[in-house]
């Protein structure tokens, strides 16, 4: 395969549930920052969407909305590629192909599945649960990609889709990147409102749990008022013991660029009150542009469909040589 002037990195959310704050801090502002070191791509993981079942009517809207908010977020589309990931046939005609390539085993192992599955019947677990990171792995293959940013709960999937790599490699010939993960600046992991020692997640039915970064003022003082915290006397920064407000300093310090424990000093003989208001008045003004770009992307739908357009053209073109290459290396040479 022939090599890029900078290095790919391929990252991609599925429009599902809400982008949070903490989807947000934990990795979304570190792809924009990524955009002029690196070839970007970043893809509304789509087709990964309804290994649930979604309403169509919801899982449309989405398909605009979370592009707007790469967008508002600060992904450019002149530097960066976004696109739908449906948009480009290329993604599930790999799938099939690495499926052909694929073990059973590998994908029983997977924690995610399993986590996923747990107290469901056979007859009710979907085929497109169990193979998905087949696709992730297509995704990532497609274009050739050099590094990929991972959280610790993808960090399997990436070792299965290196798994396959090497071994189609080493059978076909060398027709894949092996990727990499990327180990950039760790974002911030913001953790549920409600349980503080759980990950805040956009798919979470509880929405006092997470800060959609599309929520109101009024939504966000009432979420935030209610956050589990601590009887203790005073703020102290100590995650283990005081997670829920080792929470609150960690978002008030990743919007504020100061490290939690400096903000800690700042409200050490302040309660939690006072710890939650100013909270809440940072989050706010933090989303305040974010969400005027959001709705001014909204109210131009074309201009939308158009980045996305071209996007998908661009991702086609570039998809096209590695899976010529996989289909010949396989036997599929025209006749």
């Amino acid at each position: 395969m022939s090599e890029r002037a900078k290095p790919v990195i391929f990252s991609g959310i599925q429009p599902s549930g809400h982008l949070t704050l903490g989807g947000y801090l934990g990795a979304l502002r570190n792809w924009v920052k990524l955009q002029s070191e690196y070839d970007c791509l970043y893809c509304v993981v789509d087709l990964h969407a309804i290994t649930v079942r979604q309403d169509p009517k919801d899982l449309a809207f989405r398909r605009l909305s979370f592009p707007a908010q790469y967008i508002a977020a600060g992904i450019d589309p002149n530097e960066s590629l976004i696109f739908l990931q449906s948009a480009v046939s290329a993604h599930t005609e790999l799938q099939w192909l690495l499926t052909c390539n694929t073990y059973m085993g590998e994908l029983s192992r997977m924690t995610q599945f399993k986590s996923k599955t747990e107290g469901k019947t056979d007859k009710n677990i979907g085929v497109g649960l169990f193979m998905y990171p087949i696709l992730m792995a297509a995704d990532i293959l497609l274009d050739q990609t050099s590094l990929v940013p991972v959280g610790a709960d993808q960090k399997q999937h990436l070792k299965l889709t290196r798994d396959i790599a090497i071994r189609m490699n080493n059978h076909y010939g060398n027709i894949f990147t092996v990727p990499e993960p990327y180990i950039g600046k760790v974002g911030a992991r913001v953790m549920s409102l409600q349980d503080p020692t759980n990950k805040m997640s956009k798919s979470d039915p509880n929405e006092n749990n997470y800060i959609s970064m599309l929520d109101d003022p009024d939504t966000i003082r009432r979420k935030l008022k209610k956050a589990v915290m601590d009887s203790i006397q005073g703020i102290s920064y100590d995650p283990e013991n005081r997670p829920g407000v080792a929470n609150l300093l960690g978002i008030y310090g990743a919007l504020t660029d100061e490290a939690p424990q400096i903000v800690a000093e700042r409200f050490a003989d302040q309660g939690n009150a006072a710890l939650k208001t100013a909270v809440t008045d940072v989050v706010i003004e933090s989303l305040r542009p974010f969400q005027q770009r959001y709705h001014e992307l909204m109210d131009n739908p074309d201009y939308l469909r158009g980045i996305l357009k071209d996007g998908a053209e661009k991702a086609a073109q570039r998809a096209k040589p590695t899976l010529d290459a996989v289909f010949n290396a396989m036997g599929f040479k025209s006749v």
